[in-house]
């Protein structure tokens, strides 16, 4: 996939379709049990044997309304330069969970985000636009 263009909803919807798969591959195979970063390394993984740029713990800036730079975070996963995946190693996904998401995509100027729970024994993914 080419990073230096934007893709489009349905190249977007593809990339989300692609992580979502694999993903719930390595839910399937490990199952839930094992700590967040176990989970991140072996998305990395699959997704870069697949050809999908994707960096862990990419440092993102955020932004004040009138574009200053106020802050930055750091996103579990950031991919084709254009959608954050947070994961989590919980029972259940929360509110806090999904306003952080949105957090990080308002504050970082990011369209798209995945919210990704392996900790759960039923895979929980959810896909969000800002």
């Amino acid at each position: 996939m080419a990073a230096d263009r934007l893709l489009s909803d349905e190249e977007m919807l593809r990339l989300c379709d692609v992580i979502r798969q694999t993903a719930y591959a390595i839910h399937e195979y490990l199952k839930n049990g094992y700590l967040e970063k176990v989970y991140e390394n072996a998305l990395v993984h699959r997704l870069s044997k697949l050809g999908i740029r994707v960096v862990q713990q990419h440092p993102l800036q955020v932004f004040d309304e009138d574009g200053t730079l106020i802050g930055s975070y750091t996103a579990d996963l950031f991919v084709e330069d254009q959608l954050i995946v947070e994961l989590k190693a919980c029972k259940a996904l929360t509110d806090e969970n999904t306003a952080q998401l949105f957090g990080y995509l308002k504050a970082a100027r990011i369209r798209h985000g995945l919210l990704i729970n392996f900790g759960a024994s039923r895979f929980q993914i959810r896909k969000y636009a800002n």
